[in-house]
């Protein structure tokens, strides 16, 4: 949002620069991300007194004069204008100055005489359209004064990033608001120029249609609109806007269009109340009904693009068609033109979430949804509404026809909340009295009644739709008394009495184990293209082409892969750990969680006294999936067994399986490497119900499985040395290595401590159809020192069961 130092200096005396107003706006209220000086282009301007003014002694039509520019010494410039006056104040550019357009100022003399620098007329500082005389001050500023200071023509623009928690801040009185309750100075709506009288209202009953002068009102969507009001202006001239409106809605970045809309955008900056104006001549049946969308209803907004709406939708129309997205934007056939006459005022309240869906499902923002999606305040159109009036009869002209109409079916009661003086302490780590909590919540809006001596009965202010607890309330206090005014200490740690779920130590253990392995966590939105079948898809899309719930987390990751291969990275190792989903018979689908990680580029880093590393490749992938399936599940048995085609392996955890490890194909560059990955599902979710708050139980068998998990097991280092032997084999090609290992293991006992698979080889002299391996087996007595009997007769039981077995030989060349 866009704020003015002068707009907000009407409502309230800020007594505060305007680089003091941002770092105030920044530590109380909500961050301001640039402060903007507007006509800047002025700023080597300064106020020029002409203490002489005489003929040029060669020009009939000029003068020199000598002007106090508040440098210690008069100045001779020559001016054209017929209206100089010794003793008079102009605006005064001097030499090196440059003026609003561009234009470079230069000592130089004019027919003979020297000037340094220029008195200025209002079309050279554009300020206006005279160019006849230079332009007159009425100021008593000292010679020298920086015009911006003296006549104050300059502003200062805030660009505020207000949070969604507050949509209060998204007006200038909800920040001048702050700034009152702060400086104890009293706030004010601006006067209005030109404006005098305000206008009464009326309110309806639920089920009836009420009309405002010749238009009839309906609202048959009281939940998509909860409050609707509505007046009729006859006889306006539509034209341009004073100059002062101009200047207001300038310095907020907002252009001009004529005299009526500016009003209404006026009263969305000012109040934060979003307004539309249609042509009361152009609705047909003279009638305006809120209400839901047919499906497939068509409708042409305002920027010329036909919408396609649906019934979750809700529109304003007229007897027979829509004439306005509610809360989005107004439609191009009642638009207000030059020659509009009469006009139909909305001001309404429309429910955030449906305003929010539509935005989304139609790709179309603008200022007034981006206030109804965060929510406004249901008490303000009236006053909104009397205000907007005022405005507009004074600048346009008109007369209200009938009474304005207030359809407001269910009245909503403000928010009562009891705040707990002692739970203040307990949540600050500060004793806050009850006094000291009353002073700083009433400026700001808070209504508070002493309870008991111990608690407080809190009504919550209509426009702080953020506020509904008592834990609000307290985030209100501390916010209002200043988070630096808390002290910098840490409170003493309370360990939790809820175990740690089984999933997250987990996860935790899973992701600790990709780190220490050199990889970084990607972490990206969930959604995809997609498509009809075989997808989930999501009710309320963030963004129509990404509306559907991925099926796996390689294909994301690879998404991001690509997207470091165009920033020219080659060496890429990410991982995510997310959730997938697939329809399910039940109300949810079903939702697994996995861990993904992919890889690709250098295997080390390059050294020029190193030849370049090799790449990495289908075995690094394997060792990365083993590491991830033993991080899910240390105590269990995990294996790869080969796979078909891309998938060059199946992780399999105590014989079930779990996962796969793939080449993963990317739209990459001719430098590129082949990437590869793995993916592994850490468990899958349960489809039932959410349990409802304070319904939850801990079943004590969790707690203990959650705790045999991270229960940790260390053993002695070994005293006693160890022995080993190599071994290779000829192993059919058709084999997996597991079947081969598995009978080692078998074979060689429980003094096998350690089995390493060391080369696999293919050729000349090997015979067709079987492959060399060798392993590395090494044994060890946890007591004594092996004889080297025993590791030979080992060796001798080993090949007899490989060969007896699996027909697997010793190679003997």
């Amino acid at each position: 949002m866009n704020a003015s130092y002068s707009w907000l200096n009407a409502f309230v005396k800020v007594g505060m620069t305007p680089a003091d107003l941002r770092d105030f706006i920044t530590a109380r209220c909500t961050p301001v991300d640039e402060m903007v000086s507007l006509r800047s282009d002025l700023r080597e301007i300064v106020i020029g007194h002409v203490v002489e003014a005489s003929r040029h002694p060669n020009s009939d039509h000029l003068w020199v004069t000598k002007v106090d520019a508040g440098t210690g010494e008069l100045l001779d410039v020559v001016c054209g204008a017929p209206n100089v006056t010794a003793g008079k104040r102009y605006p005064f550019a001097p030499a090196g100055a440059t003026l609003p357009g561009g234009l470079k100022l230069e000592k130089r003399k004019i027919r003979g005489a020297s000037s340094n620098g220029m008195l200025c007329s209002s079309r050279e500082l554009q300020l206006g359209d005279d160019h006849e005389g230079i332009l007159e001050l009425n100021t008593d500023a000292a010679p020298g004064t920086p015009f911006l200071t003296a006549i104050g023509v300059g502003d200062t623009r805030f660009v505020v990033d207000v949070q969604p928690n507050r949509p209060d801040l998204l007006s200038h009185l909800g920040i001048a608001r702050e700034i009152s309750a702060a400086t104890q100075e009293e706030m004010h709506w601006p006067a209005l120029p030109g404006v005098q009288q305000t206008v009464e209202l009326t309110s309806g009953t639920p089920a009836a249609a009420h009309r405002a002068g010749p238009v009839e009102l309906q609202l048959d969507d009281p939940v998509g609109a909860p409050r609707y009001m509505g007046v009729v202006i006859t006889g306006v001239r539509i034209g341009s806007s004073p100059a002062w409106l101009k200047e207001r809605l300038e310095s907020v970045g907002v252009r001009s269009v004529n005299n009526v809309v500016d009003a209404t955008n006026y009263m969305l900056h000012e109040l934060g109340q979003p307004m539309h104006a249609f042509d009361a001549a152009k609705l047909r049946g003279s009638a305006i009904i809120v209400r839901r969308a047919f499906a497939g209803e068509r409708l042409r907004t305002l920027d010329g693009v036909e919408r396609i709406l649906d019934s979750q939708m809700t529109v304003i129309a007229d007897a027979e068609r829509a004439q306005g997205v509610a809360g989005v934007m107004g439609g191009s056939e009642s638009e207000v033109t030059d020659a509009t006459t009469d006009i139909f005022l909305e001001v309404a309240t429309f429910d955030p979430a449906s305003v929010r869906r539509t935005r989304r499902a139609l790709g179309l923002s603008t200022d007034a949804s981006y206030r109804f999606e965060r929510g406004t305040d249901i008490e303000l159109p009236p006053a909104a509404l009397a205000r907007a009036v005022a405005l507009i009869r004074a600048i346009a002209g008109g007369e209200v026809d009938g009474m304005p109409v207030d359809l407001y079916p269910t009245a909503r009661a403000r928010t009562r909340a009891v705040l707990r003086v002692s739970r203040v302490a307990q949540l600050l780590g500060v004793s806050i009295g009850a006094e000291e909590v009353v002073r700083l919540l009433r400026p700001v809006g808070f209504a508070c009644t002493h309870r008991d001596e111990s608690s407080l009965d809190v009504e919550i202010p209509s426009w702080r739709v953020d506020v509904r607890a008592e834990v609000d309330l307290i985030e209100e206090v501390a916010r209002l008394r200043g988070f630096d005014s808390f002290p910098d200490e840490l409170r003493p740690f309370r360990p939790g009495s809820v175990p740690t779920s089984t999933l997250d130590s987990v996860l935790k253990r899973v992701r600790d184990a990709l780190v220490m392995k050199g990889l970084l966590e990607a972490r990206p939105m969930p959604f995809v293209s997609g498509a009809e079948h075989g997808f989930v898809r999501v009710a309320n899309p963030i963004a129509e082409n990404e509306a559907y719930l991925r099926r796996d987390l390689l294909d994301t990751l690879a998404r991001r892969a690509e997207h470091n291969l165009a920033q020219m990275q080659r060496n890429i190792r990410l991982f995510e750990i997310g959730s997938v989903f697939e329809p399910a018979a039940a109300a949810l689908p079903r939702e697994e969680v996995r861990v993904a990680a992919l890889i690709m580029g250098d295997r080390r880093p390059s050294h020029w006294t190193e030849p370049p590393s090799p790449s990495l490749d289908e075995w690094d992938a394997k060792a990365l999936g083993e590491e991830v399936a033993r991080a899910i599940a240390p105590g269990s048995r995990s294996e790869c067994r080969p796979g078909d085609g891309d998938v060059l392996w199946h992780i399999e955890i105590d014989g079930s399986k779990r996962g796969e490890i793939r080449k993963v194909w990317l739209d990459a560059p001719s430098w590129a490497s082949q990437a590869f990955g793995a993916e592994v599902t850490v468990r899958l979710l349960s489809a039932e119900p959410v349990a409802a708050a304070g319904s939850a139980k801990y079943d004590s068998a969790t707690i203990e499985q959650s705790a045999a998990l991270e229960q940790v097991r260390y053993q002695v280092l070994p005293t006693t040395p160890a022995s080993s032997f190599d071994v290779a084999l000829l192993v059919p090609h058709d084999m997996p290595a597991v079947r081969v290992e598995e009978a080692i293991r078998r074979s060689a006992g429980s003094l096998l401590e350690k089995l390493t698979l060391l080369s696999e080889y293919r050729g000349e002299p090997i015979p067709e159809g079987v492959r060399s391996m060798a392993w590395h087996l090494l044994f060890r007595h946890p007591e004594r020192t092996l004889e080297s009997r025993e590791i030979v007769g080992r060796r001798e039981r080993l090949l007899q069961t490989l060969e007896g077995e699996l027909g697997v030989r010793q190679r003997t060349a």
